[in-house]
């Protein structure tokens, strides 16, 4: 199919299922590209040029890659820029020739994926640039497309960004509703890590609350919605005993200060949740 390993992503699933969706397979009169086939006679040929129209920081080639040659395994295809590169406007991607009905029907879930997961890669990139030189770390969140979260994260890596916990399973997130059943930071913790969890991120408001947690057995706290002031307290008062991560109030107006606090990590839900499609075109040209 084409090089490209995610740890948990199922390429040839998700290109298999994205077609049949688009393909209405299952329907009464799907499972096949109508214009296509009565439009363009069956043995037509296409060269293709899939390009940037804005600058960005490409994410998702070989995954487009695959959806072309679902449809035609002998399609040409050369992908032109490496995974997370930075590129101009009017820069080529990707060059393709083969049978034109495949590159049509094709067409529609290989830009999907590409101008999503460039969007996302691209808005991380501004973020990591807005840190500035800090200690810092950009990290995403669960605030995924679901069934998208394992390429989203991997576009987040590809413009500069880290990835917070993957699931649930990963790592216990205690948080206000959490706290509220347990009876506070330290009990809650203490439930967490007497199951067994051995990472534990604990959730804090106020500055109170820092020290409860931590001698509960905390392995990360999560400072939330504090001003670089407050957090430039907190981070006094944990005096570096587990990495600290600022989150809520995070945008591009503000990371840099909260980055420059002295915390580990910043976490920005956005990444993932709020990322506009990166401008990405492909133009057929008849052989």
């Amino acid at each position: 199919m084409t090089d490209l390993s995610i740890p948990g992503f199922d390429l040839a699933a998700f290109v298999k299922a994205t077609l049949e969706e688009d393909l209405g397979l299952g329907f009464p009169g799907g499972g096949h590209d109508v214009t296509s086939e009565s439009v363009i006679p069956a043995q037509a040929r296409f060269a293709g040029v899939m390009d940037s129209r804005d600058p960005i920081s490409v994410c998702g080639l070989p995954i487009a890659a695959a959806f072309f040659r679902a449809l035609d395994p002998a399609m040409e295809i050369e992908i032109l820029v490496p995974e997370g590169a930075r590129v101009e406007p009017g820069t080529a991607l990707m060059r393709l020739t083969g049978n034109a009905r495949a590159m049509l029907t094709a067409e529609r879930a290989a830009l999907n994926t590409v101008q999503h997961l460039s969007g996302v890669a691209t808005l991380t990139r501004t973020y990591v640039d807005a840190m500035g030189q800090t200690k810092a770390r950009l990290l995403d969140t669960r605030k995924t497309i679901p069934g998208f979260r394992h390429l989203e994260k991997y576009a987040v890596r590809m413009g500069g960004g880290h990835n917070h916990r993957m699931g649930l399973w990963d790592a216990a997130m205690i948080k206000d509703n959490h706290v509220l059943v347990a009876g506070g930071v330290g009990p809650a913790v203490a439930r967490a890590l007497a199951a067994g969890v051995r990472d534990v991120i604990c959730e804090v408001d106020t500055l109170d609350q820092i020290e409860p947690a931590l001698q509960a057995g905390a392995t990360r706290l999560l400072l939330d919605n504090m001003g670089p002031d407050t957090l430039r307290e907190a981070i006094a008062l944990v005096a570096g005993r587990v990495p600290c991560e600022a989150s809520g109030g995070v945008n591009l107006q503000t990371i840099a200060a909260i980055a420059a606090t002295g915390v580990d990590y910043v976490s920005v839900g956005r990444l993932t949740q709020s990322a506009p499609a990166a401008d990405i075109g492909l133009d057929f040209t008849p052989l």
